[in-house]
């Protein structure tokens, strides 16, 4: 560089400049001149810092500002992004957990688009209650006289026993004392609902002796839990659910029963163990079940409760109900999935998540046939990949000891190592919807149950990267 020439930072275009450049006038219209700016000030100083290391020539305004859009695409994209769910696990909790019928996406979108009568009666031309919109399916289809909704199940829990038994004793069998995803434990549930756990029976028998000897005058109600999320085998007992009905009706407090997962439907049909469910409950003599809305039911998070119309009234005169209630689009979404449980013959083919279990090892099969040759185009050389029987999960806490018979593909490297293969598995999640799988068996499986848009799939697989 000559003796007098200015330094390469010294190069470096102003930003009003590059503001002032054709070719930023995209990115001023539409991200706006503010975001745009800060961009450019960023890439500025990233640029100045390289320079001041190593030397070298600046880049050239359109180098700049192509950055600069790099930088700014980045920054706009939205943090919840689709992913492809190879995993094998039907209801993955970080994943979403239930995929929405067409219709309920259609029932949101019409929500959110405008004002509705979330909470007006159009022919009174009065103030309603939201949970209007809900309540009558939900009774119809479980037998209950009345029912409410809040934002999720372990939100239902809480309502329950804040409202019946604040400050009084809840007998629990201890063998129901569950924890559910992110490490949230019944008794804590219990403690910050404002009542005290009496724990009854063992982990493996609790009798009908055992509950009776803990009502007392401080006692608020009994709660019955099922184990959605594992199971005790061998000696074991518990009490049937009609006799503690009996045992609170006679003592005048009110029964519970949290079913956690929670179905409308019969899952033997789909050649898994029967769970039970909110109309069992009900004809079993419960004041009061909750289940969820987005796991088995295949809908939008939601802790649906339905009971007796007096349990039901009283739940919704707690202040707390208000700080817990569903906005205008889950109701949408809950009501339009609720709609299809009306037709039960084509149940299957239009709620995702009864379709995925309900899918056929040799449908699942044939669409490995299809999607490993593309695959394996864009792995190249570098990994071989196979054909495979495996097995799928329930997930989110339902069915948790049973596997569901499926196929998929075994991506397999040519050089062993959890490394490579975490890396692998890097690859697919970079990719622009992201594909997650799980690694096993020196292997990276893509289980393909839940996949069901093919051609978008293997559309991008041209981009897949395994250079890193």
């Amino acid at each position: 560089m000559p003796k007098n020439a200015p330094s390469p930072l010294a190069r470096l275009p102003s930003v009003d400049r590059l503001l002032n450049a054709d070719a930023a006038t995209p990115l001023l219209t539409e991200y706006g001149r503010t975001e745009t700016t800060a961009a450019l000030r960023q890439t500025l100083a990233g640029l100045r810092q390289e320079l001041s290391a190593s030397g070298g020539e600046p880049p050239n305004g359109a180098a700049i500002l192509a950055a600069t859009a790099e930088r700014l695409q980045h920054r706009a994209a939205p943090s919840l992004r689709p992913v492809f769910n190879l995993t094998g696990t039907v209801l993955h909790t970080n994943l979403g957990r239930a995929v929405l019928p067409e219709e309920a996406i259609t029932a949101v979108a019409e929500a959110a688009r405008g004002a509705s009568n979330l909470e007006y009666r159009i022919a009174e031309g009065k103030r309603g209650d939201r949970d209007e919109h809900i309540e009558a399916q939900l009774c119809a289809m479980t037998g209950a006289e009345a029912a409410t909704i809040v934002n999720n199940n372990a939100a239902a829990v809480m309502l329950v026993l804040n409202t019946f038994a604040l400050g009084k004793e809840v007998p629990t069998s201890r063998g129901e004392l569950i924890e559910i995803g992110g490490s949230f434990r019944m008794p804590d549930i219990m403690a910050q609902s404002g009542c005290t756990l009496i724990e009854v029976g063992t982990t493996n028998r609790t009798h009908l002796k055992d509950f009776a000897g803990a009502i007392g005058p401080a006692t608020g109600m009994i709660m019955k839990v099922h184990t959605s999320n594992y199971v005790v085998e061998g000696f074991t007992a518990e009490v049937p659910e009609a006799d503690l009905a009996k045992l609170c009706h006679d003592n005048g407090i009110p029964f519970a029963i949290d079913l956690g997962s929670g179905t409308l439907t019969d899952l033997a049909q789909f050649g898994l163990p029967h769970e039970p469910t909110p109309m069992e409950a009900m004809k079993h003599g419960a004041d009061i079940v909750t289940f969820s809305g987005d796991k088995l039911l295949g809908g939008p998070q939601a802790g649906i409760i339905v009971g007796t119309r007096g349990h039901v009234a009283r739940l919704k005169q707690n202040p707390m109900k208000r700080a817990l209630r569903c906005d205008k689009m889950t109701i949408a979404a809950l009501s339009a999935v609720l709609r299809l449980y009306a037709d039960p013959d084509r149940l299957v083919e239009r709620v995702p998540t009864l379709r995925a279990l309900a899918r056929s090892v040799d449908d699942i099969a044939a669409a490995a046939q299809r999607v490993g040759p593309a695959l394996a185009g864009a792995i190249g050389s570098l990994a071989s990949v196979t054909d495979m029987a495996c097995e799928s999960q329930v997930g989110s806490g339902a069915l948790p000891t049973r596997r569901i018979p499926s196929a998929g593909l075994a991506v397999t490297l040519e050089a062993k190592g959890g490394i490579a293969l975490n890396a692998l598995a890097a690859a697919f999640r970079a990719l622009p919807v992201p594909v997650i799988g799980r690694v096993q068996d020196d292997a990276f499986i893509l289980d393909l149950r839940c996949l069901e848009d093919e051609a978008d799939f293997i559309a991008q697989l041209s981009a897949l990267d395994l250079s890193r």
